[in-house]
């Protein structure tokens, strides 16, 4: 069966890259995700769910893994410095190693206004699979029949 994953690559990476909060992993595990498919695409059944859905799910499981399997990160404490003034716009600190902006240039530009820095960081503080619920419902909008499959 021919199937195409390509056209869904630079979504995939945006997912991965909310739910583990480093553009590089997220490349790395849509890569895996990619190989997953490829290998599995005998056994991909269209009555079942669409190659989107079934290629979110092979990509949620690949990045609970790589969560499992990682050290405890430190949390974003320190995503801004002090201020007087709570309007000023939040400056990101970059002594987070683990936490990385998205490179605009590489990806469509309505998908970046979904990935704000801080958006993201506070994502990392929400268990793994709540993390992977919320993204898929509230940001990439499944239904909730799809996010269950998933």
């Amino acid at each position: 069966m021919a199937v195409d994953f390509e056209p869904y690559r630079g979504e995939l990476v945006a997912y991965c890259y909310r739910m583990l909060g480093s553009f590089h992993e997220a490349e790395d595990v849509v890569q895996e995700t990619m190989l997953r498919a490829w290998k599995a695409r005998d056994r991909y059944d269209r009555t079942r769910a669409s190659v989107r859905t079934w290629l979110y799910r092979i990509a949620g499981n690949a990045c609970l893994s790589a969560l499992e399997g990682r050290a405890r990160r430190p949390l974003p404490s320190g995503l801004g410095a002090p201020s007087d003034d709570p309007g000023a716009p939040l400056t990101p600190a970059f002594d987070i190693p683990w936490l990385q902006p998205f490179p605009d240039a590489r990806f469509d530009i309505g998908m970046r206004t979904e990935m704000r820095l801080a958006l993201v960081a506070a994502m990392q503080m929400l268990p793994p699979r709540q993390r992977a619920v919320l993204l898929l419902r509230e940001v990439l909008q499944f239904s909730a029949a799809e996010v269950a499959a998933a």
